[in-house]
């Protein structure tokens, strides 16, 4: 499912939390862009927002994959990859937030994607599967408030359409059944930062307070528009 569903459903976890830790108080347009147009095979486009919950749908709707690219992780996950035979190479921290698992290219079965998956702060990974073809760029973009500076191409998959059910399920569920094309875009109101009572780590307060406001949700479903607002805290 995707993080916008989840904060639609008031579903949120840890995932949905970690979508919002870059940003401070403020308004932030066109962010989370995606877009679909459905013909002879599904085409998506997106920024860079959903890379983990495109990688998680595909792992719960294909059975094997052949996947290439990096894993960025919070712990080392060495032992992790090895002991589930992932072919892969981590490296320390150093300057970084995160580790960096260079995964080389390998059939894994859906049970080794979805632990590759969870165990991941980010899966930079390009896969493929049965009817299904996955591609994301390997640098993170830096946060910035600009809509002009927003990659929405940063993912691109490309589907049969007897996946379109699931799909439309995770990311366009609000969107209708026989739709051929549609653009979301978001705009992040965070209103206020609410800030874990006790702690004096400026590094853990960063990482863990949450970020309360609203969602503005702009549909453009073939070529008719629409608007769906919600408060959340995540």
């Amino acid at each position: 499912m995707s993080f916008i569903k989840k904060i639609f459903k008031k579903e949120i976890d840890d995932s949905v939390h970690g979508q919002f830790v870059r940003f401070g108080k403020g308004t932030y347009e066109g962010r989370a862009v995606i877009k679909f147009q459905r013909g002879k095979e599904i085409k998506i486009s997106s920024a860079f927002e959903y890379v983990n919950d495109f990688a998680e749908l595909i792992s719960e709707i294909a059975e094997n994959t052949i996947i290439s690219g990096i894993v960025l992780s919070k712990e080392n996950i060495s032992n992790l990859l090895n002991q589930n035979n992932i072919k892969g190479i981590g490296e320390e921290k150093g300057g970084g937030l995160y580790f960096k698992n260079n995964i080389e290219e390998q059939e894994l079965n859906n049970k080794q994607l979805k632990l590759l998956v969870k165990e991941s702060y980010i899966t930079l990974l390009d896969i493929k599967a049965n009817g299904i073809e996955f591609k994301c760029k390997k640098k993170l973009p830096k946060p910035g408030k600009s809509e002009g500076k927003i990659d929405d191409k940063f993912c691109v998959l490309k589907a049969d359409l007897k996946y379109w059910n699931k799909i439309r399920e995770n990311f366009f569920s609000d969107v209708p059944e026989n739709a051929k094309k549609c653009t979301a875009k978001h705009t992040f109101v965070i209103q206020k930062i609410i800030i874990p009572e006790g702690e004096k780590d400026y590094e853990k307060i960063r990482v863990l307070s949450k970020r309360a406001g609203k969602i503005k949700r702009i549909l453009e479903v073939d070529k008719k528009e629409e608007i769906r607002e919600c408060e959340f805290e995540a």
